[in-house]
């Protein structure tokens, strides 16, 4: 087997798509990376939840961060947490043109309200409202003006708990306190929250605060169209994250009551904080849901594509068909078959050994052996000009001139031998004529 140098085309085509696959990969490893580095950003900012992922942790209680990419069990799930930082799911977000814009975006990046909705329906989930503008985690203030539109929470709310008589309430006080018994010994503490965001429904029951001013409530979900599967169903409510994110658990008892709230809830199985955008929950008694099946698939083998796959199979069939008649696999002949010229010669040779020429067939194999070096030295195009003895010396005159007399009196004397000679004497010709020749070709 033969190795192709580094420099043919077949390498080098082999390179460019090396190149090309390790740019692709590196240019997926860079999209991911950046993504990855905007939500890490999030979570750690004064507005997302590593916080309270790191303090449940420390305090015994199962807690993970859950970005998506891969199937849970939704039955190791005992609290779904899910900040939503849309306020609008299913519209995408216009991206900001300046510093200005930036600032005083709503959301932090698009939901599907369909995958939010399919959480809820399948595992107890803790629905945080959104309340701060990107400026608040940017600057790292949180000021009143940075907060959310009030009627574009309020309409979140609305069709999380499918209740129109759902209303956002502001508090109009810098700092709001909340009662709360701890359901693990029944320690009264009290939560803080600034410039607090509660709100007010009919359906919803309230365990931190009041009925016309809740922040957090245990929720009906029983009107609203497209929660029509999720009738009968309880959802809790945050309306104000600063009870539970990285800027609120620092104050007053926020912290010993998401502790104590959530480990109640969760019981002994996990709680998980998501961030994720798509549906990932699993039932193992369902199986895994694929987001592709066969149909799919069968699509491109419906009109029009069939027509195209039909001229397809015939124009490789004719390919295939003209390749086999003109370019077929090579016949194997044995080694006896040989050309007719080839047959003739052996047949003469064979002749005259047997009519004791020995002479006359040393003279013929001389003139082969002239033709022969002579295709070696100047090629097809010259060796019948050069294969005749009177150029063939010519030429051994002028490159071999000390090789040109011996030449030429073997010759001589090779072409002067009678028919019948001794084989020793043959073999002596030829022995000397091979001598020469073999110096002439490598010029030794």
């Amino acid at each position: 087997m033969s190795l192709q140098e580094p420099g043919t085309p077949q390498n080098r085509l082999r390179l460019e798509t090396l190149a090309i696959a390790a740019f692709g990969a590196l240019l997926l490893f860079v999209v991911f990376y950046a993504l990855s580095q905007r939500q890490q950003v999030l979570r750690a900012s004064p507005s997302g939840f590593d916080g309270l992922q790191t303090w449940l942790a420390s305090e015994g209680v199962s807690a993970q961060s859950f970005l998506g990419g891969w199937q849970v069990d939704q039955n190791s799930v005992g609290l779904l947490l899910l900040p939503l930082f849309d306020t609008v799911p299913d519209s995408p977000r216009s991206p900001p043109s300046t510093k200005t814009e930036l600032l005083f975006q709503q959301d932090e990046y698009d939901l599907e309200m369909e995958a939010v909705l399919e959480k809820t329906r399948r595992v107890q989930t803790l629905a945080v409202l959104p309340k701060w503008r990107s400026g608040m985690r940017l600057a790292g203030v949180a000021h009143p003006v940075l907060l959310n539109d009030r009627s574009a929470v309020e309409q979140l709310l609305q069709a999380m708990t499918g209740q129109t008589g759902a209303k956002i309430e502001d508090a109009g006080v810098p700092f709001s306190d909340f009662s709360y018994t701890a359901a693990d010994g029944g320690q009264e503490m009290f939560a803080r929250v600034y410039a607090a965001q509660m709100f007010t429904s009919p359906g919803c029951t309230p365990l931190i605060g009041t009925q016309d001013a809740m922040l957090l409530a245990d929720c009906s979900v029983s009107k609203g169209k497209a929660l029509s599967k999720s009738k009968g169903k309880r959802l809790l409510v945050l309306s104000d994250p600063d009870l539970l994110n990285n800027h609120g658990l620092r104050m007053a008892d926020n912290a010993a009551i998401a502790r104590d709230f959530l480990a109640a809830h969760a019981g002994e199985r996990n709680v998980m904080i998501d961030y994720s955008r798509g549906m990932w929950l699993t039932d193992p008694d369902r199986g895994v849901r694929r987001e592709r099946s066969w149909a799919d698939l069968k699509r491109f083998f419906e009109p029009p594509f069939n027509t195209l796959w039909l001229g397809g199979l015939l124009t490789l069939g004719l390919f295939v068909w003209r390749s086999w008649l003109r370019y077929g696999p090579v016949r194997h002949e044995s080694a006896a078959v040989t050309s007719v010229k080839a047959l003739a010669l052996q047949a003469r040779a064979r002749l005259m050994r047997l009519c004791n020429q020995d002479g006359a067939l040393i003279s013929d194999y001389a003139q082969a052996r002239l033709a022969a070096t002579a295709a070696v030295l100047f090629g097809p195009a010259h060796s019948r000009h050069y294969a005749e003895p009177k150029a063939f010396l010519g030429y051994v005159a002028r490159r071999h001139p000390g090789r040109a007399a011996a030449l030429e009196s073997v010759l001589t004397a090779i072409q002067s031998l009678q028919p019948q000679i001794s084989p020793a004497d043959a073999i002596q010709h030829v022995d000397e004529l091979e001598a020469l020749l073999e110096q002439i070709i490598h010029d030794t």
